[in-house]
């Protein structure tokens, strides 16, 4: 999704933890027009995790026939983001020629690198019937090396990402290594990300990472004795042997990995570098960034200049 103005992250409330809890951050949500977003990255304390500079919860959100994800041509630069459906469709374009439908399970990696200008919308078919959208997308900052590398687009598609059962326990490795699988997603640098369904009464040891983050997108869990309530992000300390359990049905996403350093943030331009972004920002206002193919039209205007 694109931000809708300059300044990213959000007033969040945060509650410090005890334990191998370093804090709790409970994101307001925010109206995009019909569905609603959670941002719990960056936020006014908390500006990553590991390599994860941006974490959105989108929906869930139910349409109208003729109403539904429409979001215009806009760029970004010096970053990998990730798009994961629980719910619905959304079709990815892109300045490199991708066209991408994106369904449940499904995981698409965009590798922005020097500069990609992208599209999400919907089909036809699916925008002119009764649907609905759950989702979640994240940014990834790139290594400072790898910041300026060549756009890319892959997609994986459900099949390709391992899954496995642990005491009952369905759990999802996204990206990374956990478990004892890997997952085939390209990365950067140390990453992981995971999603698990946990049963009422149900526990799970959680994989350790140099930062890791706790998202509950359904449900409640705990750790020790400490709740955690639907659509909190829990901040862990590298402790080991962090065991969650479910205090309800429960649906959870665990990121972290390897933090890469500060990145400065200015709409949708992510660099460690102030003056690549001050370039990025001036390139896309003198329309200097590449269009996308079928999809050249419209364009979201960076955020000082109004729609």
């Amino acid at each position: 999704m694109s931000n809708q103005s300059q300044v990213v992250e959000m007033p969040c409330k945060l509650v410090s933890g005890c334990g191998a809890i370093v804090q709790l951050i409970h994101p307001k949500e925010k109206d995009l027009g019909g569905f609603s977003v959670r941002r719990t990255l960056p936020n006014q304390q908390v500006k990553s995790i590991g390599p994860f500079i941006f974490f959105d919860h989108m929906g869930p959100a139910s349409f109208s026939p003729g109403q539904g994800i429409d979001v215009r041509p806009h760029p970004h630069i010096n970053i990998a983001t990730v798009t994961y459906l629980f719910d619905g469709e959304i079709l990815h374009r892109d300045s490199i020629g991708s066209e991408q439908r994106i369904r449940p399970g499904d995981l698409n990696l965009m590798v922005t690198g020097s500069g990609m200008v992208h599209s999400e919308r919907e089909s036809a078919d699916v925008k002119n019937r009764p649907h609905s959208v759950h989702g979640l997308q994240l940014w990834l900052a790139l290594p400072e090396k790898d910041e300026e590398t060549a756009p890319s687009f892959h997609h994986y598609s459900a099949n390709t990402l391992p899954q496995l059962e642990i005491n009952g326990v369905a759990i999802r490795v996204m990206i990374g290594s956990a478990y004892g699988v890997t997952s085939p997603v390209k990365t950067f640098s140390p990453t992981l990300y995971v999603e698990a369904q946990i049963k009422a009464g149900q526990s799970l040891e959680l994989p350790n990472a140099g930062q890791r983050g706790l998202y509950v997108v359904s449900g409640d869990v705990k750790l020790k004795d400490t709740p955690v309530t639907q659509h909190t992000m829990v901040v862990l300390d590298s402790a080991e042997n962090v065991v969650v359990e479910a205090t309800q049905d429960s649906q959870i996403a665990l990121i972290g990995g390897e933090n890469l350093g500060e990145r400065y943030v200015d709409w949708n331009f992510v660099s460690s570098k102030k003056e690549r972004i001050e370039l990025a920002k001036q390139q896309w206002i003198d329309k200097k960034f590449p269009n996308i193919p079928n999809d050249s039209i419209e364009f979201i205007p960076y955020p000082s200049l109004g729609n």
